[in-house]
């Protein structure tokens, strides 16, 4: 449950998935949101946050902070993907804890599902099989959060803390950081400035045969509150939230130089890692409790390649 007067702090509001959490949570008229830069508290602090969640009691918490990236900052800076995520999560989990928290929503991720799971992947496929070792540090850190919301919630008899696992999150306000973003956010930067310094072509990683699913950043944020809307309805498990619908990184990358206009050749590293053959996530079980998907891909991508144009000279690199 929630309402306009809860005190709601939105962890990570100025990334792709909190952002779009503050707009959908302003759109709605609640008005006692609470932020905070990591100027103002630095989320793997355990004292800070505690003294943070002490000082605000906020009622209901949105985690979408976390160290997040692509197959090259994975495979590059594992230990970090892994430590700075189990913190925050320590961190946050604890305080929420202790000071009364009403709800925490917190993201997982597809990564945390088995390399070879079967098409489209359902709930219970989760921990069957081995995962792909080039996010192995990341996806281990996703595999604790979610272990860790089923065990408080378990051993406190309460349903404080709800997980969902989203597919690869896009839209405005993403990380275009050419090594450490996600690949859908990586190829809009790299055909928008090869179109504009006249690249003749542009090599990409792979083969481009895996095929991948986006969904949305304003889509997820929907489904965070109709999960809050909906507490009663739900059980102490993991909800995927997907678009129902994948395509190849080829095609991707195909799409993405025609909407940008870069007309330079593509050309295909094979000797770099493609990463699992296939992520598409089985979202009947939450789309049984009546929550819609709204941002179609074909336009949520136009959009998203028209927002990196206009916004290029400000667009956040980390």
């Amino acid at each position: 449950m929630c309402n306009q007067e809860d005190k709601i702090f939105i962890a990570g509001h100025k990334g792709l998935l909190g952002s779009a959490i503050l707009n959908q949570l302003n759109d709605e008229g609640f008005c006692n949101l609470i932020t905070a830069d990591k100027s103002q508290l630095e989320l793997t602090d355990f004292v800070a946050v505690d003294m943070f969640f002490a000082e605000n009691k906020p009622d209901i918490v949105f985690l979408a902070a976390g160290k997040v990236g692509g197959i090259v900052g994975n495979k590059t800076y594992p230990a970090d993907f892994l430590r700075i995520n189990l913190a925050i999560q320590y961190a946050v989990f604890e305080a929420a804890h202790k000071h009364n928290t009403r709800h925490v929503l917190f993201y997982g991720s597809s990564c945390t599902y088995p390399k070879f799971c079967p098409q489209p992947m359902k709930e219970s496929d989760w921990l069957t099989g081995a995962i792909e070792e080039t996010s192995m540090g990341y996806a281990a850190a996703k595999i604790a959060g979610i272990v860790a919301a089923k065990s408080y919630n378990a051993q406190f008899g309460y349903n404080k803390f709800i997980c969902l696992i989203p597919n690869s999150i896009y839209g405005p306000n993403d990380n275009f950081d050419l090594e450490n973003s996600h690949v859908l956010s990586s190829l809009i930067r790299r055909f928008y400035e090869a179109k504009i310094h006249e690249l003749p072509e542009v090599v990409l990683w792979g083969s481009g045969t895996p095929k991948r699913e986006f969904v949305h950043a304003r889509d997820v944020a929907s489904a965070s509150l109709f999960a809050l809307r909906h507490t009663e309805h739900l059980e102490n498990v993991h909800y995927n939230i997907g678009s129902g619908e994948d395509i190849s990184i080829k095609e991707l990358a195909e799409t993405i130089a025609g909407i940008i206009g870069y007309d330079g050749k593509l050309v295909w590293d094979e000797t770099k890692p493609d990463g699992a053959p296939r992520k598409l996530l089985d979202c009947d079980k939450f789309l049984a409790l009546g929550w819609k998907r709204n941002i179609d891909f074909d336009k949520g991508l136009k959009s998203t390649c028209t927002w990196l144009k206009e916004n290029y000279d400000t667009i956040r690199i980390s």
